[in-house]
């Protein structure tokens, strides 16, 4: 633990001596005077150090440190690509390490997203629906690639990804409800990706809509273990009834198909609900927000969903309907950006959850 810590430190430790200050920078804003980091990020450094809590209630409390590097283009109106790089440990041993890409191509007209990572993560199995979960280890290597391409001036995409992750699960083998192959498992598949997105801002969206379809196959011919996959869609709709008061709704639903692992079958997304705790072959999530204006600068929110995981699609027939409740505040970080950050309290079937938010709690 004490090596991990030291690891993570020093990836904290490592961005201000890869981008040292030079010169005095303002932090606060020219139209209000409030704080705001929009000149560091796009005028200067363009580094964002991140200190954030983790609070998931399935792997406990702890802390991701890391940061975002922010590329601007030469036409300002343009969206700056990002870097990320971060590491996280929690209370309950989990630990994670990582390194990402976000780019925002040709105007636009290309999107692409690269991932690689390593984790340990302590989980609790419940099964297709039980209240006794089995407690198990996972290490994950994961490498990913994906990008999605404009159609003409429209706002649809279409795309693809290859994904790789090898899995190592050393606790509770020999389990009869878990296929013997998901202990120790390569899985390597592509996708298919299909996107309505006419949001207007990608980290803090408060018009317009998202609507994301794909089917993932993971395939023995390209090294995996089994062949299975995943079908996902998701909508995130914001219109605003005014400048005070923008409501949102989320609609998602995910299918397994083929001889999927026990750890990537669907589960109910909820604040307040902790991840993997239902789970089944079909999940079905709706979830709404309520965003109120307070000032230019703070915001409200209130949220409310249901959700519910089927064991079987041959069988539609769901244990218990998943719900959760709360509210949070937000504050506009970086102007320029419209990039806000702030906090929420949630409520689910068996306990509260509080979680950290840096744009919006829906981004995918």
């Amino acid at each position: 633990m004490k090596n991990k810590l030291v690891f993570l430190f020093l990836v904290f430790a490592a961005t201000f001596i890869v981008y040292p200050q030079k010169q005095k920078i303002s932090f606060r804003d020219t139209l209000d005077n409030a704080i705001d980091v929009s000149e560091f990020l796009k005028k200067k450094y363009g580094f964002l150090p991140l200190l954030v809590p983790i609070t998931e209630p399935a792997v406990g409390y702890g802390a991701v440190i890391g940061g975002l590097y922010f590329l601007p283009k030469k036409d300002a109106s343009q969206k700056s690509d990002i870097i990320v790089a971060a590491g996280g440990l929690t209370s309950n041993g989990t630990w994670l390490a990582g390194a990402g890409y976000l780019g925002f191509w040709k105007n636009d007209k290309i999107r692409y997203r690269g991932v690689a990572g390593y984790g340990d993560v302590k989980l609790a199995f419940y099964g297709l629906g039980g209240d006794k979960p089995l407690d198990f280890d996972l290490s994950a290597f994961l490498f990913l690639q994906q990008a999605n391409f404009r159609i003409g001036e429209s706002n649809f995409f279409i795309g693809g990804k290859y994904q790789f992750s090898q899995i190592t699960i050393p606790v509770f083998k020999g389990n009869d409800l878990i296929d013997p192959i998901d202990f120790d498992m390569i899985n390597s598949g592509l996708a298919l990706i299909a996107e309505y997105d006419n949001l207007n801002n990608f980290f803090s969206p408060t018009k317009g809509l998202r609507v994301h379809l794909s089917y993932d196959q993971n395939l023995e011919f390209l090294g995996s273990d089994k062949n299975w996959g995943i079908v996902n869609f998701f909508s995130h709709f914001y219109f605003p009834v005014s400048e005070k008061w923008v409501p949102a709704l989320r609609i998602e639903s995910s299918l397994a198909t083929g001889k999927t692992p026990f750890y990537a079958k669907p589960f109910v997304s909820l604040r307040g609900v902790p991840a993997l705790r239902y789970q089944g072959d079909l999940t079905l999530v709706a979830e709404t927000e309520q965003l109120f204006n307070i000032t230019p600068r703070w915001a409200a929110l209130g949220f409310t969903g249901i959700g519910t995981a089927f064991r079987s699609v041959d069988n539609l027939k769901f244990d218990e309907l998943v719900w959760n409740a709360g509210g949070g505040l937000r504050y506009l970080i970086a102007r320029s950006l419209g990039l806000k950050i702030g906090a929420d309290l949630a409520r689910g079937p068996e306990d509260w959850a509080f979680y950290v938010a840096i744009g919006t709690s829906w981004l995918k």
